[in-house]
């Protein structure tokens, strides 16, 4: 799995003082709710009717035992004992108290772990076979493919205000586990002979699949394409379909235009 640098745990540590000082200021009254929400939004923390929720991040689902061991501490210290597996793989506590959820974030920042575009509107986790790397129908890991679409989405200043919320999804099994199709960007392991006849591993790609009020099946967008190029491919699909909550009768002719974008190069 990724391991942190000292970047990236001075970044993640840089936000959770950020984070602490502009709790502070709110529970003082120098921050309205109206001010607090954008903030707190980045920090992965919702106010609900009856508490705080916190959602924490696990790219594309990935834990090692120490994390484990920190979440499951956190969920009896400042929880009531359990926590919440969403369905695009991240954890969420349901019940702490806003004062004690910048602590709760130093805590995870000492496992490499953060709360960071796990709400709001912004590229979320990436999502990917819960099984990946064991299962017995995988072709191939698609977990160094999830690591290049969380190091491009992560921290990018672009993604972080963007008009709604915006989710991947890779799958690389016979089975599809992560549901690729219910996501706005759905990237499928296909071989050569799927378009390319040296036999090059590259991805099936499916757009505009979604969850929420208005739920719909991605369309195929491209039967076959490179793996070098699923940077591109998702940039683009971000910017057709992520400029609205668009109506689902829009996305026919969005594919449309992005089909026509590919075809010439």
């Amino acid at each position: 799995m990724y391991r942190y640098d000292t970047y990236d745990q001075k970044i993640v540590d840089e936000r959770v003082a950020q984070f602490r000082e502009q709790t502070r200021r709110y529970l003082a009254g120098e921050l309205t709710d109206d001010e607090f929400r954008p903030l707190r939004l980045q920090n992965g923390l919702y106010i609900q009717r009856h508490a705080p929720m916190l959602r924490v991040a696990v790219p594309y689902g990935l834990l090692s035992t120490t994390q484990i061991r920190k979440l499951a501490h956190i969920a009896r210290t400042h929880d009531k004992g359990y926590a919440h597996v969403t369905t695009r793989q991240n954890f969420q506590f349901n019940w702490p108290e806003l004062k004690v959820v910048p602590e709760i974030l130093a805590e995870l920042a000492t496992v490499e772990m953060h709360a960071i575009q796990t709400s709001g509107a912004c590229i979320r986790n990436i999502t990917s076979d819960p099984f990946a790397g064991v299962a017995g129908d995988e072709y191939i890991d698609p977990r160094p493919w999830c690591e290049v679409l969380r190091q491009w989405s992560t921290f990018h200043p672009e993604f972080a205000f963007l008009p709604r919320k915006f989710k991947i999804a890779v799958n690389a099994a016979a089975e599809d586990r992560a549901v690729i199709r219910a996501h706005d960007v759905g990237l499928e392991r296909v071989r050569g002979e799927s378009g390319n006849s040296a036999g090059e591993i590259g991805v099936r790609v499916f757009a505009g699949g979604g969850m929420g009020a208005q739920s719909r099946v991605a369309d195929l967008l491209l039967e076959w394409t490179p793996v070098s190029e699923i940077i591109r491919i998702a940039e683009a699909i971000r910017r057709r379909l992520g400029a609205e909550e668009a109506p689902a009768s829009l996305f026919p002719r969005e594919l449309h235009a992005l089909r026509r974008t590919f075809a010439a190069g």
